[in-house]
């Protein structure tokens, strides 16, 4: 098994993520919540890191996917509806800008990391760099 060095700035980081999302900093007005939005579902075989995220109502060109080493960063906008006349009654679809980062668990090949986005969902796929996969160790008997 490969040993993991500690990374103080992404401790950090995670740390900020998470006493954001426990604050729910963000999360009023009809804005986005800040490391909530959008809902992700992330899993992993041998060979590729998977990533769902759903995106409903989003245009494709107001989304932006970044890969560094072992995470996996979504940004993106939602416009504010634009309504000529009437009266909202009920407003509770978030608008505003959001990014999303997680933490992979391994590094990822990022020259072949591909996206598909369908019926609001975006999928991602992330394979695994040489290194991260397992490879089966022959035992020799003396």
């Amino acid at each position: 098994m490969l040993a993991t060095r500690w990374e103080p700035w992404t401790e950090l980081n995670r740390l900020s993520r998470e006493m954001d999302r426990l604050f729910c900093r963000g999360g009023i007005g009809g804005a986005l919540s800040v490391g909530s939005f959008p809902a992700l579902n992330v899993w992993g075989d041998d060979d590729n890191v998977y990533a769902e995220a759903e995106l409903p109502g989003f245009c494709m060109d107001d989304v932006e996917i970044y890969v560094t080493g072992n995470q996996l960063t979504i940004k993106g906008e939602r416009k504010p509806p634009q309504r000529e006349g009437g009266t909202w009654h009920r407003q509770e679809r978030g608008y505003g800008k959001f990014s999303r980062m997680v933490e992979l668990p391994g590094d990822i090949d990022s020259d072949s990391v591909s996206a598909e986005f369908k019926d609001g969902v975006l999928h991602v796929t992330l394979p695994k760099s040489e290194a991260v996969k397992p490879r089966r160790i022959e035992v020799k008997a003396s």
